[in-house]
């Protein structure tokens, strides 16, 4: 071949290849998980004023008519928040966090520490009746899900990496499945 050649050639497959780069890019960017801010909803439903068994039987319809789109995505559907950008992350004050869909205690502010992970994080449960843990191997990873307990919603998960002069656990929850209530003064 003469050098001409060569260089159209190889110019060729230099345009093929930039173009699968881009090809690829594109379809891991349409793939990843929605990342949705919407506000909160107004709802004809009144959490406040339902009992915490009238709550549970929600149809699917009705928690997307009670939840944000952000708060739907990850407490029903096992989502992610961005990380550093959850509503309670940096949250100082002192009360106790309930989930956002029950109002169910789970996580008080005494277990919450500064992990550096993005999501805040506690050492241990409100109480260890107020949430389950159960197996998640979703995107080829063996993790554990931490669910409410009476809702039975999706809040985050457990690691074995937290404070070893507490639990040694690690409870990183998404900030969008809490609402936190300061204590009284």
């Amino acid at each position: 071949m003469t050098q001409t050649k060569l260089q159209k050639k190889h110019q060729l497959m230099t345009i093929i290849a930039a173009v699968i780069v881009v090809l690829l890019a594109i379809f891991f960017w349409m793939s990843r998980p929605p990342e949705v801010t919407a506000p909160a909803k107004s709802t004809s439903v009144d959490l406040e004023k339902l009992s915490l068994d009238e709550k549970v039987k929600f149809t699917d319809e009705q928690w997307r008519e009670v939840l944000t789109p952000q708060q739907y995505e990850v407490m029903r559907n096992k989502g992610t928040e961005t990380p550093y950008t959850g509503e309670y992350l940096d949250n100082k004050q002192k009360g106790t966090y309930v989930t956002a869909d029950c109002g169910e205690p789970v996580f008080h502010s005494d277990q919450k520490y500064d992990s550096q992970t993005g999501w805040p994080s506690f050492w241990a449960p409100i109480d260890e009746d107020a949430v389950e843990l159960v197996e998640d191997n979703s995107y080829g990873m063996k993790r554990i899900e931490v669910i409410s307990k009476k809702c039975k919603t999706h809040l985050g998960h457990v690691f074995p990496d937290g404070p070893k002069d507490k639990t040694g656990q690690r409870f990183c929850i998404n900030s969008v499945a809490l609402t936190f209530i300061p204590d009284e003064l």
